[in-house]
């Protein structure tokens, strides 16, 4: 059975709730990629995964939907869809809490960086005004995937927008920041990519030995702070491996 829902919200006919299968539920709460719905989208799956409900798996967001994982012999379809649609009509995505900006130390260009050149030729930024927009924004990240702790960060200012690589690259080093089109990223795990190769970071975003293996999380904000030298970016690289160095974390 599938089954859509309405009620007042932010999005007018939002949330649209719908089956999957027997042990999930789909929320859509908005259209299109935009930090608003982004954010409502985290706010209630904080309060989902808060509230302890027993039955409740996992609950997976993305830009502007997200998935409930349940155990049916546990818990209802009936029942957590009016769970979910209490949540929405309690919650202010603006006003939520658990947000946190997080620092990261990258170092742009040079080996770190290849596909810098060919950024400057197809936006016409200087190296240096590439480096300086890219650094000077709060990057939300909207989602994580494509490979483990990855996270897609938008919203890229629109003078760097430049178009993937023809030809995807077969591995990319771990720590390796990117942008394509409207978004930037960073690969946490060597593996094939296909954008644009700005710079790269000592700072490990993904280790399963951790208790919390992904350094970022959906709904974080990201900020890029250039390293002015190699030297320092293995100052920092070292501290890293022997666990001295702990990216910021500003609880906003």
């Amino acid at each position: 059975m599938t089954m859509a829902t309405e009620s007042k919200d932010y999005f007018g006919s939002y949330p649209q709730i719908t089956d999957i299968g027997d042990s999930a539920l789909m929320v859509v709460l908005g259209e299109g990629v935009n930090p608003i719905t982004n954010s409502l989208v985290h706010t209630m799956v904080r309060e989902i995964q808060d509230s302890g409900w027993p039955g409740i798996r996992e609950v997976v967001p993305v830009y502007s939907s997200f998935v409930v994982h349940y155990d049916p012999l546990k818990l209802s379809s009936i029942a957590l869809t009016t769970f979910i649609e209490n949540i929405h009509g309690s919650v202010d995505s603006k006003n939520s809490s658990g947000k946190r900006r997080i620092i990261l130390p990258t170092f742009y260009g040079g080996d770190f960086g290849p596909d810098l050149d060919s950024v400057e030729e197809l936006t016409g930024c200087s190296l240096e005004e590439i480096v300086k927009i890219h650094s000077e924004t709060d990057y939300l990240v909207y989602a994580l995937g494509f490979s483990p702790g990855f996270p897609y960060l938008g919203d890229l200012d629109s003078r760097l927008h430049c178009p993937r690589l023809d030809s995807p690259r077969v591995e990319v080093p771990a720590g390796s920041v990117a942008i394509a089109e409207t978004q930037t990223g960073v690969y946490p795990v060597p593996s094939p990519g296909g954008w644009r190769l700005i710079g790269k970071t000592p700072v490990s975003l993904f280790n399963p030995l951790r208790d919390l293996p992904a350094l970022l999380r959906p709904g974080d904000r990201l900020r890029f702070v250039p390293i002015e030298s190699k030297e320092e970016y293995k100052e920092i690289e070292n501290r890293c491996k022997t666990g001295e160095y702990v990216p910021e974390v500003i609880n906003l």
